[in-house]
């Protein structure tokens, strides 16, 4: 347990979008190769329906596990949650394993999302594309015209960690979903972390994010800890961030649920 800590942010998906992109068939990629090839009756290439819903009306306190919640027993495949002059703006994209999938969104509409009732609406793969570009800064670049290529994966958010105010608690990001809390004591281990400051956050379904808290014995420490962003625990890169006791609480007690 952390001492004053542990809730995810969200499931982690947006850096596997790039490699979700190349694998699933709904994408229509394009590489030179041969690749998924739809045609219908005559020759005519048919590309798949996209399946992708957008969502209105969203908690302005909404994360990616609320939405996974909402749509638990549905295979989601990316959540793109959309901002609007940095600030969250009620709305977000959810694209699923197949079409299938999005029939069964679908009759999620209207249902609550804490006190709010929730729009589920089909959309089409091109407004999915704008929004990750108008959250990269290429408004534009994806326009009617343009076809045979998912948009890039989204990069992460440019965050001056030196900025920012810390506590006790670092948040690490990109951990392999093997990890366990010995491996990330480990990777602490001139810090003295122990298990019982390590919290794991987990989906609704308990799988792991690839997120974690940790609590250190002082700000300075965690501080000191920061030297260990973008190292590997295995083959993965993992971030760190400075977090705070009560982001790591809420982590904790929605992985309980």
């Amino acid at each position: 347990m952390l001492g004053r800590g542990g809730v995810s942010d969200g499931y982690e998906v947006g850096s596997k979008r790039q490699r979700m992109m190349e694998s699933n068939p709904y994408f229509a990629v394009s590489s030179g190769g041969i690749g998924f090839q739809p045609y219908g009756y005559g020759g005519v290439f048919q590309p798949p329906p996209f399946p992708v819903v957008r969502l209105r009306g969203l908690p302005f306190n909404c994360t990616d596990i609320d939405i996974f919640k909402f749509f638990a027993g549905l295979d989601i495949v990316d959540v793109l949650l959309v901002n609007k002059n940095g600030r969250f703006s009620g709305e977000a994209f959810v694209v699923f394993a197949g079409a299938v999938q999005v029939n069964f969104a679908l009759r999620r509409d209207r249902q609550n999302m804490g006190r709010r009732y929730v729009e589920v609406f089909r959309c089409k793969r091109q407004d999915y594309y704008n929004a990750i570009a108008a959250e990269i800064n290429y408004e534009g670049i994806y326009d009617n015209d343009y076809h045979g290529s998912p948009p890039p994966s989204r990069p992460k958010r440019f965050i001056d960690k030196d900025q920012m105010e810390y506590t006790e608690i670092l948040k690490m990001r990109g951990l392999p979903f093997s990890a366990s809390k010995s491996d990330i004591a480990d990777f602490f281990a001139e810090f003295k972390v122990v298990e019982n400051q390590i919290h794991i956050a987990c989906r609704p379904d308990g799988k792991a994010t690839g997120e974690a808290y940790v609590e250190f014995v002082s700000v300075e420490e965690a501080k000191r800890a920061m030297g260990k962003d973008k190292m590997t625990i295995g083959s993965r890169y993992v971030e760190l961030f400075p977090s705070t006791p009560d982001e790591a609480r809420r982590a904790e007690s929605r992985s309980r649920q």
